[in-house]
């Protein structure tokens, strides 16, 4: 696992896109993915496994329902657990400040105001760890990339289906 700060991450980003090797996620986003890999090869890979193993014993397989389904499910879990590793494998964890805290950057908590007064906050964020319903957008959604290198002040030009929306950027957080 290797770490940078946010400053470094618009030359980061053009390294990463064209190595395509390293994606950017937070330490909490980290977090997630090992605590979900480590669950799934700690505790329910070597549970379903007995029950497999119980299942089998029981007799005739063809027509052993739990043991067909724990199979399958044996199977889900290990593909879970490939994509995992190869996702773990494939980040680069952003845990520091950036120098400029006064430009938007990979991790920013950015209050945004569009010209009809709506308000919005939002949170820029690796793909891994989007989550829109709860303001937590990707660098590489329209809004993040619109918003990647703003000040306070600036207006971000947004691309979305229904076409141009400007948004203000009232204040920019770090935490």
């Amino acid at each position: 696992m290797r770490t940078v700060s946010p400053s470094s991450i618009s030359s980061e980003i053009s390294l990463l896109r064209s190595s395509m090797t390293k994606t950017p996620i937070s330490r909490e986003g980290y977090q997630a993915l090992r605590d979900e890999h480590d669950q799934l090869i700690d505790t329910e890979r070597p549970r379903l496994v007995e029950e497999v193993a119980f299942a089998a014993a029981q007799g005739d397989r063809s027509e052993n329902a739990e043991y067909i389904f724990g199979k399958k499910r044996l199977r889900e879990i290990d593909k879970r657990i490939g994509f995992l590793q190869r996702r773990l494998d494939s980040v680069l964890v952003v845990n520091q400040l950036p120098n400029d805290t006064g430009m938007v950057r990979f991790g920013a908590t950015i209050d945004l105001e569009n010209l009809q007064g709506k308000l919005m906050t939002i949170t820029l964020v690796g793909k891994d760890e989007i989550d829109p319903m709860a303001g937590r957008f990707s660098l590489e959604s329209p809004i993040g990339k619109a918003l990647l290198g703003k000040r306070q002040g600036e207006t971000a030009l947004v691309n979305t289906p229904k076409g141009e929306v400007s948004w203000i950027v009232k204040e920019i957080r770090y935490s």
